[in-house]
């Protein structure tokens, strides 16, 4: 929607008439709200809607079809095959500029009982919807969380939220494995003190139910977790199927290939998840699925659909996330990622305070910077830590942008007061550490 929106700014009505097909029940909503709202942090589906479907017909005319599923795209033709979900009712639509933007899957492991009641992906407010409608009409008590992801960890929290007991089992040794094991051991640490179980290095092997189809019990090579309920925080995968079958090039990530332009070919278009972006320091050509890139993708598209010249100029990567008082972030490559790509680096680690350590309210924060050994330069960054510790990664991100190095973080002018930081921030301490190495 961000997409039809900007193309509308730039074309009226009786110079382009837009169509939005839409096969769930809500437009233009916060994906990122969704735990909150299955936590009962957010009170109700409607404060995560930023504009309704009739609010887009009547602002910006722009015809969205709700509960429409476009289930084939003809290129040659240039027509979407639809189905109306609750007549069964199909037809046929149209274009002569096509945008896909249809997001992505909760990845689901191939194992028996995993369509059981009671099993749940979080990938549409549909899907939340869902979750909180069942944690409080069935009173569920034991919850399994699949996977330590971003949702993972943030729906592990929810749950607790919610006075279920909860057990999150991993495949990985540490939840969110896109930190470095030290790091990942923190939040990991953080997680248990807080009251989630954690099981690491467990692969599920499958799900077994009840005699009235419901889950009972998550079964894994390290044993089986009671659960009356399982949200599935894998990760997820391009959903490109559309775009494929029609023929549109996939990349080996499984999203659909984009030029800057967003463009997959000259009248066709695709932004957000479904898509391959490409990595601002690596050159390499990857799927990530955040809401900030997908947003600004489609704000490109829209801007070429309707007429205007703008690019995508790649991601670095840049992610927040809490798991109760424990705030993590990262951006750039991890200390992997800097393996396979074949690049040398050392890493330097400082522990200090988010506020002067006289005020209260001061709370520990972990600042790890990862810079390439022969120049300085700056290649990553991570940080775990209490209230006010994660939006410092913002300072790390706007450094990778520019390519700045750790002698050049270290020398900014950064604020200061005894409330906001120590006398010297722990971005400045870090990197002047780093330097010196």
């Amino acid at each position: 929607m961000s997409a039809a929106s900007q193309a509308r700014r730039l074309r009226g009505p009786d110079d382009l008439e837009i169509v939005a097909l839409e096969r769930g029940s809500w437009t233009s909503y916060s994906a990122c709200g969704i735990p909150y709202y299955i936590g009962g942090l957010v009170d109700t589906v409607d404060e995560l809607i930023s504009r309704t479907p009739s609010e887009f017909r009547s602002r910006q005319h722009i015809d969205v079809r709700m509960r429409t599923e476009a289930t084939a795209v003809d290129l040659d033709a240039g027509a979407v095959s639809i189905r109306r979900l609750e007549s069964g009712e199909e037809s046929t639509v149209g274009f002569d500029q096509l945008m896909i933007a249809t997001g992505a899957r909760p990845l689901r492991p191939v194992v028996p009982g995993l369509d059981a009641t009671g099993v749940y992906g979080v990938a549409t407010l549909d899907d939340g919807w869902e979750i909180r409608r069942a944690v409080l009409d069935r009173l569920p008590r034991r919850a399994v969380v699949l996977g330590g992801g971003y949702i993972g960890v943030e729906m592990a929290e929810m749950l607790l939220e919610r006075g279920l007991d909860v057990t999150v089992v991993l495949a990985d040794p540490l939840p969110l494995a896109l930190l470095d094991e030290d790091m990942g051991e923190r939040v990991c640490a953080a997680m248990g003190a807080m009251g989630i179980e954690v099981v690491t290095c467990a692969p599920v092997t499958g799900i077994e139910t009840g005699i009235d189809g419901g889950v009972r019990r998550v079964l894994t090579e390290s044993g089986g977790f009671d659960a009356d309920i399982v949200v599935l925080g894998l990760g997820v995968r391009p959903d490109a199927d559309l775009g494929r079958a029609a023929g549109l090039a996939v990349g080996d990530s499984g999203g659909l290939l984009v030029d800057a332009r967003q463009a997959c070919r000259d009248d066709v278009w695709a932004a957000g998840d479904c898509t391959e972006t490409t990595h601002r320091l690596t050159g390499k050509r990857l799927s990530i699925a955040l809401g900030t890139h997908a947003n600004r993708q489609g704000r490109i598209a829209g801007t070429n659909i309707g007429g205007g010249t703008a690019t995508f100029p790649g991601v670095l990567g840049t992610a927040i996330t809490k798991v109760g008082t424990t705030e993590v972030a990262r951006t750039g490559l991890a200390s992997r990622e800097i393996e396979q790509a074949g690049m040398s680096a050392d890493s330097t680690i400082v522990e200090s305070t988010t506020r002067a350590g006289y005020y209260p309210g001061a709370a520990s924060i972990v600042t790890k910077l990862l810079h390439e050994r022969e120049t300085g330069r700056l290649l990553g960054a991570q940080i775990v830590g209490g209230p006010g510790s994660a939006k410092r990664i913002d300072v790390f991100a706007a450094a990778l942008w520019n390519e700045m190095t750790v002698a050049d973080i270290a020398g900014m002018d950064l604020s200061y007061a005894p409330p906001f930081s120590p006398t010297l921030d722990p971005v400045t301490i870090t990197a002047r550490k780093a330097a010196r190495a």
